[in-house]
């Protein structure tokens, strides 16, 4: 019979930490690639009417439908505004919008009215952001009259 002797040394069992780590960092790199940022769910903008006298309110005109047609060479060539013509002419478009809107209390926080812009495909970057100018707001001296907050682009259409 074979009796074990005890050593003075204890063995020591150590972990090898690097293959840990690795994976570790492989873990933080596969989560963080397959991240998917999403809307927050829950978070809905409902507007219920207040308590009025009962007459319905007019939405015709809401939201702005602005369409920017172009020449087939990226060049503007109409803007309509509600199908109400105005040219190339965007001062015209800016106090149509200030009429619609009034100019003099500019939009409430969520309430806002809201435009819609449809383009054509092949019109150039310049006309939209001249559009986007016209229809938030203007300078009147020093002080800045905002008319629409709310700004989004109807989907693409197919020719």
């Amino acid at each position: 019979m074979k009796f074990r002797h005890k050593s003075t040394q204890e063995e020591k069992n150590e972990l090898p930490m690097t293959p840990m780590i690795d994976i570790v960092f492989l873990l933080l790199v596969f989560f963080i690639m397959t991240f998917k940022i999403s809307a927050q769910e829950g978070d809905f903008n409902v507007k219920m009417p207040l308590q009025g006298d009962g007459t319905p309110v007019d939405n015709t005109q809401l939201p702005l439908k602005l369409r920017l047609r172009s020449n087939g060479g990226g060049d503007l060539q109409e803007i309509l505004l509600n199908d109400r013509s105005f040219g190339t002419d965007w001062s015209q478009v800016r106090g149509y919008v200030a009429s619609l809107v009034g100019d003099a209390s500019g939009p409430t926080q969520d309430e806002g009215p809201e435009v819609e812009i449809d383009l054509d495909y092949d019109l150039y970057y310049v006309h939209v952001i001249e559009a986007i100018t016209a229809v938030t707001g203007y300078r009147s001296g020093d002080e800045i009259i905002k008319l629409v907050d709310r700004i989004k682009f109807a989907p693409q259409r197919k020719n």
